[in-house]
């Protein structure tokens, strides 16, 4: 990995495109419709499973597999992009999640579903192409900004596309897809979804394939590594070491919240699907706000690993708190503030979740946009891609160890959790002299 003075330099990636702001919005766009399809399969992944009769068990072993993917190709997919480009390896990407999704909704077992999983964990490994694609058009000073308007296109993505999962899914729209659709066509409520998300990434690649273009980061200099040799290069980066511990300690933390989280409202609030739908709502709205908005105009006034170790110290108690925002309701909320339908308890759990959104914000955006100051220009589809496989580890470990913690103790996996992001903290405190420091030099 290069120095950060060499990443701080003003690239020519920059200079060679004639409009940088567009690039900008189409690149996230692209993100924004390829998160759309993924959002989609979200409300129907369960009951899917259900229907072939098979345990509940299967459920996490097929959310690992696709993370467990992402981990394996995240690093080689981003070092691709250094040295062919960010668009051949956005464009391959997003080709192969129309493939994914279709083999997804003509599934015919549990096995097939496994395959179609773990090609769109593999697939999904174009999330590095396109942070160093954001990377390579922004200015230093405005990366912050550019990767929190990226953190609120999934936002958005988890908002719309749930909503549009359980659409398809819907008894009126599978009866009329049955009368209209030819015979040949599956239509059914698994199905129905899993075409869509096949049609929006399409969609996806027409629109990438005339409207992105080639940010110019390809570089002869960049090296050809195996999978195991970028990581290795990466872990001996004094500069990047940290950031990489940090993402992961990071998604384990955060992987009991969203792998627990609803079971959570469901067995100690009461709250039925809808309600937790909407809770949810509620979650991503936040993120949008604070990612495309609040981030950015924090990062012009403070230095990004400051940032990165308040969200740090912000999700250390948010978390804490999440699983005991009943007691607190009841002993801390005035009953002035419950309604017929809010009570204590509720209003308590809803102001706990912006510090949760807002730490993972700050935390999010700051990581990354370290990642890209202290990584060379030659390098940063390696730098993202070994992070973002970091992170995909960690969500592929997380879930099942924080489902079985919440089964011996159902605060234990949020309070885990909580003791995690101690970690970050630490690491991030421990590093923040080495990029910015407290005379913001990032």
């Amino acid at each position: 990995m290069s120095s950060p003075r060499a990443a701080t330099a003003t690239t020519p990636e920059t200079a060679t495109l004639a409009n940088p702001r567009r690039a900008l919005a189409t690149v996230i766009a692209v993100v924004f419709i390829d998160l759309l399809g993924f959002g989609i399969i979200i409300p129907i992944l369960p009951f899917y499973v259900r229907s072939f009769g098979v345990s509940d068990v299967y459920i996490g072993l097929l959310a690992a597999s696709y993370s467990l993917m992402q981990f394996l190709f995240a690093p080689y997919l981003g070092a691709l992009s250094d040295r062919r480009g960010r668009r051949p390896v956005i464009l391959i990407s997003v080709a192969g999640s129309v493939v994914a999704w279709t083999v997804f909704g003509l599934a015919g077992s549990v096995a097939v579903l496994f395959v179609s999983r773990m090609l769109a964990g593999a697939m999904g490994g174009n999330l590095a192409a396109a942070q160093a694609y954001v990377s390579d058009i922004t200015p230093p000073e405005r990366r912050a900004s550019a990767f929190g308007l990226v953190g609120a296109s999934f936002g958005l993505g988890f908002i719309f596309g749930p909503a549009l999962g359980g659409f398809f899914a819907s008894a009126p729209v599978v009866a009329t897809a049955s009368s209209t659709l030819p015979a040949a066509i599956p239509t059914t409520q698994f199905s129905l979804p899993s075409f869509a998300a096949a049609g929006l990434s399409l969609l996806n690649l027409l629109f990438a394939a005339a409207f992105l273009e080639e940010s110019g980061a390809q570089s002869a200099s960049a090296r050809r590594q195996s999978w195991i040799g970028t990581f290795r290069s990466a872990v001996a980066d004094a500069n990047l070491r940290g950031l990489v511990v940090a993402f992961f300690l990071l998604s384990v933390a955060f992987s009991g919240v969203q792998v627990m989280f609803i079971p959570f409202a469901a067995d100690y609030y009461g709250y039925d699907a809808s309600q937790t739908a909407v809770l949810l709502t509620y979650v991503g709205a936040l993120g949008v706000v604070f990612q495309g908005a609040l981030v950015g105009r924090l990062s012009r006034r403070y230095a990004d690993s400051l940032l990165a170790v308040a969200g740090a110290l912000l999700l250390t108690f948010a978390l804490a708190a999440l699983p005991f925002t009943p007691e607190l309701g009841r002993a801390l909320v005035p009953k002035t503030a419950a309604f017929a339908f809010l009570t204590r308890e509720s209003v308590a759990l809803l102001l706990v979740l912006p510090g949760l959104s807002l730490g993972n914000a700050l935390l999010s955006v700051s990581l990354t946009t370290l990642v890209s100051k202290v990584a060379g220009a030659d390098v940063q589809g390696s730098a993202f891609g070994v992070t973002q496989g970091a992170g995909s580890l960690g969500r592929t470990v997380g879930p099942p160890i924080m489902a079985a913690l919440y089964v011996l103790r159902f605060w234990s996996p949020f309070v885990v959790g909580g003791l995690l992001m101690v970690g970050v903290f630490g690491v991030l405190v421990r590093r923040s002299g080495v990029v910015g420091g407290p005379a913001r030099a990032d």
